[in-house]
C-alpha cells in the first residue's frame, strides 16, 4: 500500500524504538491510521521541515502492508491551527475521542471534515461548550449512534421548545410525565442541539449531560484522560 499527498492531522505520538515515532492520524481517505516515522526522533530528522505535532494540517505520504505503515514524506501546505488557554485542552480532548472511538483503517470523511471544523472553530471563538457540543453530535451520528431529537420517540408528536422529556438512549425524548428512566432535557435543548445554535446557558448544561450520557457506553470503564486533568487543574489548590 502506497499513498501520496493524503491530508491528515497527527491525534498524538509515541516514542517508537531508539530514533523513530509512532504516529496516531487522522487521515481524510483512510480514517485513524498508525504510521512509523523512522528516525523522526534523530537530531536534525526532518520531513520536508513539517512538524509532526497536534493541530497541524499535514500532506502525508506513507507506504507498507499491514496495521502500521512507514512515513515517507511530511508536507505542511498551511500554518498550524494555533490554539490558546482552554482551547488547548478542549482540542486534546477531541483527540482523545477521536483515538478512543474510532478503529484504525476505517474512513469517515464526514466525520473528518467536522474534526477540521472544530479544531478551527476552537481556534476562533469563545464559546468553547457550544463548539465541543457540536463535535460530540457530529461524532455520534458518524458512528452510527447519532441522537433522535425532533420527534417524540413514542408519539412521533414534534419535540415542543417549552415541554421537558426524559431522553432514553435507545429510544430518544419522550414526555417526562411520570417517567422514571431517563435525564430529563428541556424541549428547547433538544432542538439548539439539532439546529447546533445554543441561545442560553441551560441549553449547554442539558447538552453537555446528554452527549456524556450517549458517550459513556461507548467509551466503557475508561475514564478521558482529559476530562480528568482538566478537573485536576481547574480544582483549587
Amino acid at each position: 500500500m502506497h499513498t501520496d499527498g493524503e491530508r491528515g492531522f497527527v491525534l498524538h505520538h509515541y516514542p517508537y524504538g531508539e530514533t523513530s515515532l509512532l504516529l496516531e492520524a487522522f487521515t481524510y481517505a483512510f480514517g485513524r491510521v498508525g504510521i512509523v516515522a523512522r528516525g523522526a526522533r534523530r537530531a536534525g530528522r526532518a520531513f520536508a521541515g513539517a512538524p509532526l505535532r497536534p493541530f497541524q494540517p499535514l500532506l502525508l505520504t506513507w507506504a507498507g502492508r499491514g496495521e502500521l505503515g512507514t512515513l515517507v514524506r511530511a508536507e505542511a501546505p498551511e500554518a498550524a491551527i494555533e490554539m490558546k488557554g482552554n482551547a488547548v485542552w478542549c482540542a486534546f480532548y477531541v483527540n482523545e475521542l477521536v483515538l478512543r472511538l474510532l478503529h484504525r483503517h476505517e474512513a469517515h470523511a464526514d466525520l473528518y471534515v467536522a474534526y477540521d471544523e472544530v479544531l478551527r472553530a476552537l481556534a476562533d471563538t469563545d464559546c468553547q461548550e457550544g463548539v465541543l457540543r457540536i463535535f460530540e453530535k457530529r461524532l455520534l451520528a458518524g458512528l452510527g449512534y447519532g441522537l433522535a431529537l425532533l420527534r417524540d420517540a413514542r408519539s412521533g408528536e414534534a419535540v415542543r421548545a417549552s415541554a421537558s422529556y426524559r431522553y432514553i438512549l435507545d429510544e430518544g425524548p419522550v414526555v417526562a410525565d411520570d417517567l422514571s428512566e431517563g435525564l430529563v432535557v428541556k424541549g428547547a435543548t433538544l432542538i439548539a442541539l439539532a439546529r447546533e445554535t445554543f441561545t442560553v446557558p441551560e441549553q449547554l448544561r442539558e447538552a453537555k449531560q446528554l452527549l456524556r450520557a450517549a458517550l459513556a457506553p461507548l467509551l466503557g470503564g475508561k475514564p478521558l484522560y482529559t476530562r480528568r486533568l482538566f478537573r485536576s487543574m481547574q480544582a483549587p489548590s
